[in-house]
């Protein structure tokens, strides 16, 4: 089923194009969430709502490159009552 233009979002060249913009606008979420940020919550909430500035596009993106926090987990193996 093709709409009145003929042009259909999913296949071909203007359906090519959609994902690919798609994609790079997201780029900042995607890139947040591959490398499992702790605040890839909030950089997906400035990315969707800023993202459209190129301002708020690049703070998204730095701040997903930025260092992840890494969980410590401690070890006591002094015997119990030391």
């Amino acid at each position: 089923m093709s709409n009145v233009t003929g042009i259909h979002m999913g296949t071909g060249f203007v359906g090519t194009y959609f994902w690919i913009i798609l994609a790079l606008y997201l780029l900042p979420t995607i890139v947040a969430f591959m490398r499992r940020h702790h605040q890839r919550a909030a950089i997906t909430l400035l990315n969707l709502f800023l993202g459209w500035t190129a301002l708020g596009w690049i703070a998204a993106l730095i701040w997903s490159a930025t260092a992840t926090r890494q969980d410590v987990i401690v070890i006591d193996r002094r015997p119990p009552g030391h």
